[in-house]
């Protein structure tokens, strides 16, 4: 089943946050994956959204989501990520219509 990692950020150091987005493209190449969305001004249409940017991904099911997440060279990229934002991120499983 197809899964999804929403990622919900704030910016705390703009200058890691930058190296790490600088150093993702090589890293998620690795990985049979798509970025489906990466927006730093989303227009937020109902309630309050005290975020930066939005980013989601696409998997084709949640083991080559983990085997990203988890992956040596993503874990060490991340720490420029950690630094730079405060994240929620979730992942979330594509809809399969019940026939």
């Amino acid at each position: 089943m197809t899964v999804y990692t929403v990622a919900q950020l704030k910016f705390t150091n703009v200058d890691a946050y930058r190296r790490y987005q600088k150093a993702f493209p090589a890293v998620f190449a690795k990985f049979n994956a798509k970025v489906l969305a990466a927006d730093e001004s989303p227009r937020v249409l109902e309630g309050e959204w005290p975020r930066d940017k939005v980013v989601i991904l696409e998997f084709p099911d949640e083991v080559e989501a983990a085997r990203f997440g988890t992956s040596p060279e993503y874990r060490e990229i991340a720490k420029d990520r950690v630094a730079g934002a405060d994240a929620v991120v979730l992942l979330v499983k594509g809809f399969e219509p019940k026939v």
